[in-house]
């Protein structure tokens, strides 16, 4: 295989976004506030349940954006899971911290609680990213491959429970598996699962015998259609990826497999 091409790309840390009216309506018609969809998420750590907090979508860490619209597709496009990002303005500047995935349109950056409570929106945040153009793999730093390929994944899941995702380039987007806390209590932000009769080569869609493992890189959602996030980072045919399920006993991308205590 080639050299993959490395490059640098700017972020800028978002900050949250509502309406005039906030609310948005949950599955069953009542509205709710959409706490936690973005900017500097306090408290909220790899590992911890994907139902464990009162959020939508709410994600570890930072979430990056960038101003011009051409270059937030190129960030979220190339920034790859476990990619170093290193703060380059505030109280903050010099801290590295590593890329967890990413989710509709913004990049999700952890980093330890100490350096989160330095971070504000508008913070630069160089991305220095590495991985895509690998074959039989998106989405992730060459470095990680090893480990996650060995890796045993926590629930194996149908495409029918995909939400918001199909259809979109997986390069760029995340896939919302609309479960609820009956059926994934036990799952945890930095979890791998499969999902069965997925492509994600292209855009994102349905396809018998392909399968494609994800990493979960965001909480559930009250939204219909919507669900905690799996961001694509191997697929193939079904008979081709070796998968262990282990719901009890699985470890995922830790805190330390990022090189990244404490996030």
């Amino acid at each position: 295989m080639n050299t993959l091409v490395r490059t640098t790309l700017l972020g800028v840390v978002e900050t949250p976004r509502l309406g005039a009216t906030p609310y948005l309506i949950d599955r069953d018609g009542l509205p709710y506030v959409p706490t936690a969809t973005g900017g500097v998420v306090l408290g909220l750590r790899l590992g911890d349940g994907v139902f464990d907090v009162d959020a939508d979508h709410a994600a570890p860490g930072v979430t990056l954006t960038h101003p011009d619209p051409a270059a937030n597709h190129a960030l979220t496009a190339f920034a790859c899971l476990g990619n170093a990002a290193v703060v380059r303005t505030g109280d903050a500047r010099g801290a590295t911290g590593r890329v967890l995935g990413k989710r509709e349109g913004r990049v999700i950056v952890v980093y330890p609680q100490d350096v989160l409570a330095r971070m504000v929106p508008g913070d630069q945040v160089a991305v220095h990213a590495h991985g895509q153009g690998a074959v039989g793999s998106l989405n992730v730093d060459p470095a990680l491959l090893p480990a996650l390929r060995g890796r045993s994944v926590r629930a194996r899941v149908p495409s029918h429970l995909v939400g918001n995702g199909f259809g979109r380039p997986a390069h760029q987007w995340d896939l919302d598996l609309q479960v609820g806390p009956a059926e994934a209590a036990h799952w945890r932000l930095g979890d791998l699962v499969c999902i069965d009769d997925v492509d994600v080569r292209h855009n994102a869609g349905r396809r018998e015998g392909w399968s494609t493992v994800a990493v979960l890189v965001h909480a559930g959602s009250p939204l219909p259609g919507h669900g905690p996030g799996a961001m694509p980072v191997r697929c193939g045919p079904t008979a081709e990826i070796d998968v262990r399920v282990d719901p009890v006993g699985h470890v995922g991308v830790t805190p330390e497999l990022l090189g990244c205590p404490g996030a």
